[in-house]
């Protein structure tokens, strides 16, 4: 379904409301407002340096928001970012991620070093109860929970097709397979929203093809909402919902794929307003 149809049915799983976030005297992102309904393929687009990862990183908790608000939202329930991001002794990525929000990054940061699965076992950690005390006395508890951190690793590296490298350090895989990876971390912790920071950077035609059916049955098969950004047109063309379009850190445009694809506010921003006008 790629149109508005989604967001006109289905509540919102994140909303994003006067954005603002300042570097010094910069303003990477000013006054930014948009929804992601829950179940859709959402866009995040724009020329480089528009401000759409300062973004992602506000979402996800790895910047402070100079103002606005994020809210992340499960039925009754709404968790704000900002209000994570004061608790005292805590990583607020990592609160944002127990939330349900998970990402990938634009610059693989997998450990690879570590094996494929010890990628994602690493991954699930921070969604265990796990301590040193119930792994030194290997409780029933422990021993259930590691089984089925295991047992969760190994599905996603099934989903990936990436089981026969499972014993192999993550650092010696083909990039698109480095980029299967950073996915299958991201979903090993369970997200309700993922969010996907320019995923088909580097890939080949073939592998961006991939990558589209990925996204796709990450929504269809397992519920998952998805986020992006990306600079590859045709895939975004393809498998999205719902488009918000950045520029100098602004929302230009917001809608459904025709209705961005024909704006004159995106066509002059994609290609100069001389070009546009032509």
């Amino acid at each position: 379904m790629h149109s508005d149809a989604i967001r006109n049915e289905a509540p919102a799983i994140l909303k994003v409301q006067s954005l603002t976030r300042r570097f010094g005297g910069i303003v990477a992102n000013d006054d930014i407002s948009f929804d992601v309904a829950k179940g859709s393929i959402t866009a995040l687009i724009g020329p480089n340096g528009a401000g759409k990862t300062t973004v992602f990183n506000c979402i996800t908790g790895f910047y402070r928001a100079s103002s606005g608000q994020i809210l992340i939202c499960n039925g009754s329930d709404t968790v704000e970012v900002g209000a994570l991001l004061r608790r005292p002794f805590t990583g607020g990525s990592y609160l944002v991620a127990r939330a349900g929000v998970a990402r990938t990054f634009q610059n693989i940061r997998l450990f690879k070093d570590m094996t494929v699965l010890e990628n994602l076992l690493v991954a699930q950690h921070q969604h265990t109860d796990n301590n040193l005390f119930r792994g030194m006395m290997a409780s029933d508890r422990f021993l259930k929970q590691e089984n089925e951190t295991v047992e969760r690793a190994y599905h996603w590296l099934d989903i990936m097709d990436l089981s026969d490298y499972a014993n192999r350090l993550a650092g010696e895989l083909a990039y698109g397979r480095q980029r299967r990876l950073e996915i299958a971390r991201s979903m090993c912790t369970s997200p309700r929203l993922i969010c996907l920071d320019e995923p088909a950077a580097g890939l080949n035609p073939r592998e961006t093809e991939q990558l589209s059916e990925l996204i796709m049955a990450l929504r269809r098969e397992h519920g998952v909402t998805v986020l992006l950004i990306e600079h590859d047109m045709g895939l975004v063309m393809d498998i999205s919902d719902h488009i918000v379009v950045l520029d100098y850190g602004r929302v230009i445009a917001s809608g459904d794929v025709e209705s961005v694809r024909n704006s004159p506010a995106v066509i002059a921003a994609y290609l100069g307003a001389d070009e546009a006008s032509q």
